[in-house]
């Protein structure tokens, strides 16, 4: 009897310990991942730029950041400390290998020395621009970086290369509505995503080769069946123009919306767009938009047809313009990028766009769409008129 007691209280013993070890692994485990996707900063639009950037290392939740333009308080290109220039310039100066640049317009004579520099120290630099608004602008950033050695091609044809992507090293992808220079960063209201990824880096490597090797809006080749990533978790879906069919890949996640569309569009065009949102409002999801107010009100634009279907839309009140190109649709997936909501963009240029669906980004670009709206004006009905 004695020895079968003390061998009941050793296993009890034993099981205690076993379970007590599972419960502090797992109280471990539920930290660690509870602070790896916790971001490290609390948006706030008191300061110039929004973002959620994580440490970068392996944990889930820093394979991200996102900025905005502040334009109201950033707005001295002379002082760009903490703007989106100074992030661009320390991403120049981070890299070791290869910075491959599709980019439009460029007129920051910082960003200038630092791919210099960049290129002085070994590093791949070389720039697709458009002949007209990249190589034919007046200023003389281009014409710096083609004196010091860095290759700098153009499209040379009608259409446009509109893309503002940027690549490090293979690993990084810089993107958005934002064109690097004085009034995309300092006047205009924009918004850059990065995503730290090798994979979504290499389908924008395949397309910067592309052009790289003169091949340009609809001559390009389609891979658009390999465009489709899951990073820890998050799907990602790029799509470039004219190759792709853009809107003919956005109209599905608009149409499967359940709650809500918000969108800020620089130049809204497209009719099916347009209609596939208001179809979306005719069954009760909540839609809204803004739009750039210069050529809003002109013929063929699709703002008097969301005003003419009782969709809230309204002018943005930027002095300058409001150059988002961006949808948010249910409170989870962000389309952004470089192609403006038209013909020309869709059909015609050479456009990026990126699908993301996570919460956590959709927050900020919300953040950013009530700002703007807050700022913006009711069109007046008087000057619209409806079938």
């Amino acid at each position: 009897m004695p020895y079968r007691s003390r061998r009941s209280s050793s296993r009890t013993t034993i099981a205690f310990i076993v379970l007590v070890v599972i419960a502090v692994l797992y109280a471990l485990s539920y930290f660690v991942e509870y602070t790896s996707t916790t971001p490290t900063s609390v948006p706030s639009f008191t300061n110039e730029i929004v973002t959620t950037q994580a440490p970068l290392s392996s944990a889930p939740g820093d394979w991200w950041e996102v900025y905005f333009t502040d334009p109201l308080n950033i707005n001295d290109p002379d002082n760009y400390a903490n703007s989106i220039e100074q992030k661009l310039i320390d991403k120049i100066n981070a890299a070791q290998h290869s910075i491959h640049i599709a980019s439009f317009e460029f007129d920051l004579t910082p960003v200038a020395e630092a791919l210099i520099a960049a290129h002085q120290r070994g590093v791949d630099v070389r720039w697709v621009t458009d002949d007209e608004y990249g190589l034919g602008d007046e200023g003389r950033q281009f014409a710096m970086l083609t004196e010091a050695g860095i290759e700098v091609r153009d499209d040379g044809r009608t259409a446009l290369m509109h893309n503002k992507f940027w690549i490090f090293d293979g690993e990084t992808v810089w993107t958005g509505s934002t064109n690097i220079t004085a009034n995309g960063i300092f006047k205009q209201n924009n918004n850059v995503i990065v995503l730290h990824s090798p994979e979504i880096a290499a389908i924008y490597e395949r397309e910067f080769q592309e052009m790289w090797d003169g091949k340009f809006g609809p001559d390009s080749p389609s891979t658009v069946e390999e465009q489709t990533v899951i990073i820890q978790g998050t799907p990602v879906q790029v799509l470039f123009s004219s190759e792709d069919d853009v809107i003919t890949h956005l109209i599905p996640y608009v149409e499967q919306a359940q709650k809500n569309i918000r969108f800020l569009a620089f130049s809204f065009t497209n009719n099916p767009l347009a209609n596939a949102m208001i179809e979306r409002a005719m069954v009760g999801v909540d839609v809204k938009g803004v739009h750039e107010k210069v050529g809003s009100d002109e013929q063929g634009a699709e703002m008097v047809t969301f005003l003419c279907a009782k969709v809230p839309v309204r002018q943005d009140g930027n002095g300058s313009f409001m150059h988002h190109k961006a949808i948010i649709i249910d409170n989870r997936i962000v389309i952004t990028g470089s192609l403006n909501f038209s013909y020309s963009g869709d059909e015609l240029n050479d456009e990026n766009v990126v699908i993301v669906d996570n919460p956590q980004i959709a927050s900020l670009y919300l953040q950013e769409f009530e700002r703007v709206w807050a700022v913006g004006s009711d069109p007046d009905p008087a000057k619209f008129t409806c079938p």
